[in-house]
């Protein structure tokens, strides 16, 4: 006799998603994926892959190709805006650690690799109330993002993304650069990682009131800002033209989640944990989660006790990402005393708290 496949519905299309629906169908499950956009985003900036994302991503069985696609990082640094160093990350030692150094990948390349190797996904669909899945799927996942509406029905609004009181922008420029750069000054900094193509990934950060725009003047913005600062970040204003800038506020979620699971349903990602971007974790604990909560469903045919046990192995990990995470915005956005910043900066990454 044929056993019939659990079935699980995943309410979001992204790279959490994406990888969950992965991980179960190759775990036996039927999964469902339903994505509000119409098609995956053509256009992206580039993301880091830490080592536990490396090895999720080997667990899904796309590891090997997200090496190919991807480029390893070599070096690493945070500068003064004098081009002075204030510390120096340790990739040797992280190899050495884990067996892998981070790797830089387009957040649309890895959104293309895991899809197609995912499987069929429905596009242009809302999910108005994800309560209403329970009834028709085994387990159903929601891994809709920073403002999570499965979040809100389940638990509520005091439960939100955050202003975390500063503001980035962000975008690719043609040419290389040598490693991974990120300057600090007086609440604002500047980061620049190698990409594909002959490219160039970079951010910026400053502190500024939520929701500030300045249309068609941003990269007159950034040059007002940056255009003092070391030859490294002028050679990226240089080549900067407005409609390459993408700018978004940064956000948090707090206060934390009392359980990612509530019933037959489980939080992942950002609608579980978003975080800012200042340790380049958010994708890479999205697709440990991934893998983690279907390992958990495959152990037992106890859904709920699997979400249980999902839930004890991802919520204290990744809290406490998130407030290391803020912590770290905090320092970086620091306006006074930048030297008994950059002092605890060194100190910081040399006990390793930046790759942990």
């Amino acid at each position: 006799m044929t056993r019939t496949p659990r079935n699980a519905a995943v309410v979001g299309g992204g790279i959490g998603g994406l990888a969950t629906a992965l991980a179960l169908r190759r775990s036996g499950w039927s999964a469902e994926v339903f994505e509000r956009a119409g098609r995956l985003p053509a256009a992206g900036t580039a993301l880091g892959l830490w080592p536990p994302a490396l090895g999720a991503l080997d667990a899904l069985g796309v590891g090997a190709p997200v090496r190919s696609l991807s480029r390893p990082q070599t070096s690493g640094a945070f500068l003064r805006p004098d081009g002075g160093r204030i510390a120096t990350l340790d990739l040797a030692a992280m190899k050495r650690r884990t067996g892998e150094v981070g790797r830089l990948i387009s957040r649309p390349d890895l959104l293309s690799l895991l899809h197609e190797a995912a499987g069929e996904v429905t596009f242009g669909e809302r999910i108005a109330d994800i309560r209403a899945l329970e009834g028709g799927y085994d387990v159903v996942i929601a891994a809709d993002g920073l403002n999570s509406a499965a979040r809100t029905a389940l638990f509520g609004p005091r439960h939100r993304a955050r202003y975390v009181g500063a503001s980035s922008w962000r975008g690719t420029v043609d040419g290389e650069t040598g490693g991974t750069t990120e300057t600090w000054g007086e609440g604002l900094r500047f980061g620049i990682t190698p990409s594909s193509g002959g490219r160039t990934n970079w951010f910026a950060c400053a502190v500024v009131p939520e929701g500030q725009r300045d249309p068609g003047r941003e990269a007159d913005t950034l040059r007002g800002w940056f255009g003092h600062w070391h030859s490294g970040v002028r050679a990226i204003l240089d080549r900067l033209t407005e409609p390459e800038v993408l700018r978004l506020d940064l956000y948090y979620l707090d206060p934390p989640l009392p359980s990612y699971v509530s019933g037959r349903t489980a939080l992942i990602g950002d609608a579980a944990h978003a975080m800012t971007p200042d340790l380049g974790r958010g994708a890479c604990e999205a697709l440990v989660d991934a893998v983690e909560l279907a390992r958990a469903l495959t152990a037992t045919p106890d859904v709920r006790a699997a979400l249980r046990a999902y839930d004890r192995a991802r919520r204290p990990a990744t809290q406490r990402l998130v407030r290391t995470a803020r912590l770290m915005n905090r320092m970086a956005h620091a306006r006074r005393l930048p030297g008994l910043r950059n002092a605890a900066l060194r100190t910081a990454v040399t006990v390793g708290g930046r790759l942990g």
